[in-house]
């Protein structure tokens, strides 16, 4: 039997996916990307915010366009059907089995049901197989979030914070690394608060520093990282890491104080400012990432305003904004969305084209200066390698490195070079010899 997989979502919904071709593996299933030659296919969802719920519809429509007609299953899971599994049921029949996120524990016996064919119920247990770049992979630290946002439907999809356990998470860290990865790209939905839930404390610094200590890894990045508790602790066990780089991805969504407390965001603008200053101060070249909500209900143009200067004060290396959109079963969602839609655009626009004042003038202080990149793709028009250094996360947010090369490498390799110029977003270096 050949069953295909679409993975759609976030990175923590890809793990969720490498979970399962993991089990699909150790139960002797085939895999394919060709759906055309599956006997079944199973769909993971996102079910997020308005654009992936359709993103999650168009596809479902389309992968049914294939299997019914060939009388064969068509099997949906994720966040999606998490959200409004009563009402898929009703509106897509076409659909054999719908999966909630609460039955992934059953997830090997529901599949035996619906394929035909033995599944070990190993979810999670069995080593994931990944499904990108050999050299890379996400580690999942946590699964859920307490923080409760109004904006958020999160919590009531995923559920309170959930932290895997340390040894866990150390354990497949070494599993990845044995398999050749090389980066690792610790999430969850609040990464900072990893632990919290055992005891009321933060953990992340000392999880850290256990992952700091397994060899062959070059590169270990945190992702999603709360304001109020970067603490200086973690502060200090990443300065004196070996692999653990300096880029700190903070979603603020707002630089209002006003704000912030309507979207039940925890600490300040005085928080946030302080916070990427001494980040600043302790680490060389660090890189600070954020995304924005631009829009939510009651923003005044003043504070609209507010959030732009932040933008140019503070000086974020990437940024991405969102336009507000409302989602059921959040406390936003009984607010007035009194915003027009054309004006966020107009503010979302404003809030990049001050994003791109800040880059062309951060990325021009890079030049001349050495970085090491891992490269990823060869592009044989130009006779460029294309890779990332450590200042660009590999989720084809933040840009990439256009490498001019000494000599040929295999992808995956990390390579010495310096930075020659400046191409929007992205970087062109030249390799230098070691030493």
């Amino acid at each position: 039997m050949k069953v295909g997989v679409i993975s759609l979502g976030c990175a923590k919904n890809l793990v969720d996916t490498e979970n399962l071709l993991g089990m699909l593996a150790a139960s002797g299933i085939e895999t394919t990307r060709r759906m055309q030659e599956a006997d079944a296919v199973i769909i993971n969802t996102c079910g997020f915010i308005t654009d992936a719920k359709q993103e999650a519809i168009d596809t479902i429509l389309q992968a049914a366009q294939e299997t019914v007609p060939a009388h064969k299953k068509l099997i949906v899971m994720g966040c999606l059907v998490k959200r409004y599994q009563k009402e898929l049921e009703q509106e897509l029949p076409e659909v054999s089995r719908f999966i909630s996120l609460d039955e992934y524990g059953q997830l090997g016996s529901i599949l035996s049901q619906e394929l035909g064919v033995p599944v070990a119920n190993t979810y999670g247990k069995t080593p994931r197989v990944l499904s990108g770049k050999p050299w890379m992979a996400y580690l999942k630290i946590a699964e859920g979030c307490d923080n409760r946002c109004s904006y958020c439907a999160i919590p009531g999809i995923r559920g309170p914070l959930v932290s895997v356990p340390e040894a866990d998470v150390v354990a497949e860290a070494r599993r990845l690394v044995e398999q050749g990865v090389r980066e690792l790209n610790l999430i969850a939905q609040d990464s900072s608060r990893y632990g919290w839930d055992w005891d009321g404390q933060l953990h992340l610094s000392h999880l850290l520093q256990q992952l700091d200590q397994i060899d062959g890894i070059r590169w270990i990045r945190i992702l999603y990282l709360y304001p109020d508790e970067i603490s200086d602790d973690l502060l200090e066990v990443m300065q004196a890491s070996r692999h653990i780089l300096p880029y700190f991805d903070i979603p603020v969504q707002h630089h209002n104080d006003r704000l912030l407390k309507l979207m039940h965001r925890r600490g300040s603008q005085k928080v946030i400012v302080e916070r990427c200053q001494t980040i600043r101060r302790k680490f060389a070249h660090p890189t600070l990432r954020t995304t924005l909500i631009t829009g939510f209900p009651s923003e005044t143009l003043a504070e609209h305003e507010e959030n732009v200067r932040l933008v140019r004060q503070i000086g974020w290396d990437h940024l991405g904004v969102f336009t507000y959109s409302k989602e059921e079963n959040t406390p936003s969602w009984e607010m007035e969305d009194d915003v027009p839609e054309e004006e966020k655009q107009r503010r979302r626009q404003e809030i990049l084209q001050a994003q791109d004042e800040v880059v062309a003038k951060a990325r021009a202080a890079w030049l001349g200066r050495q970085a090491e990149v891992l490269i990823e793709s060869y592009e044989p028009l130009t006779g460029m390698y294309i890779g990332r250094s450590a200042m660009f996360a590999p989720d084809g947010v933040d840009g990439v490195v256009r490498l001019h090369a000494l000599q040929e490498h295999p992808l995956g390799t990390f390579v010495p070079a310096v930075y020659t110029k400046v191409s929007g977003q992205n970087m062109i270096a030249r390799e230098v010899q070691n030493g």
